[in-house]
């Protein structure tokens, strides 16, 4: 994907986050450990809600202003990524410019890598006017029922 704009490296690892939240000065609290370790533990992306609901049942002594301070100040320092949505942000651990396939029957939102074709994004510079740096796409969807 074309990531001019960006001049950060992308985060692939849990220990890339941490590195990168010292790197910045964040202090390493229990609680933004956590909350790191459980997103990339469970590559999805969670409601401040669902953070908070399966830290507490993991046993993790977190509360729920911790859970959305720290999702707050890692997503601000594009550590890890926030999605608006028309029912509230959901959380994950993709930092690095992605696409999106919503599926519409479950809700789940699947990161994937789209590369458009050179001669696309020159198209759409010369009809704009701007010159494409990044992009994402949103697709949506059904899931397609399993092959037997």
């Amino acid at each position: 994907m074309n990531n001019e704009a960006t001049d950060r490296k992308p985060i692939r690892s849990l220990d890339e986050a941490l590195d990168r939240c010292q790197a910045l000065g964040m202090r390493l609290s229990k609680q933004r450990r956590f909350v790191l370790e459980l997103l990339w533990q469970q590559q999805e992306h969670l409601s401040a809600r669902e953070i908070y609901n399966r830290l507490n049942q993991m046993g993790k002594d977190i509360g729920h202003t911790s859970v959305y301070q720290n999702l707050e100040a890692l997503s601000d320092e594009g550590i890890i990524e926030c999605v608006e949505r028309s029912d509230g942000r959901l959380y994950g651990n993709i930092s690095d410019p992605h696409s999106h396939v919503n599926c519409i029957d479950t809700h789940q939102i699947l990161d994937v890598h789209v590369e458009l074709p050179a001669e696309l994004i020159q198209h759409i510079e010369a009809q704009t006017g701007v010159r494409i740096t990044s992009y994402s796409i949103d697709f949506f969807g059904y899931r397609q029922p399993e092959a037997s």
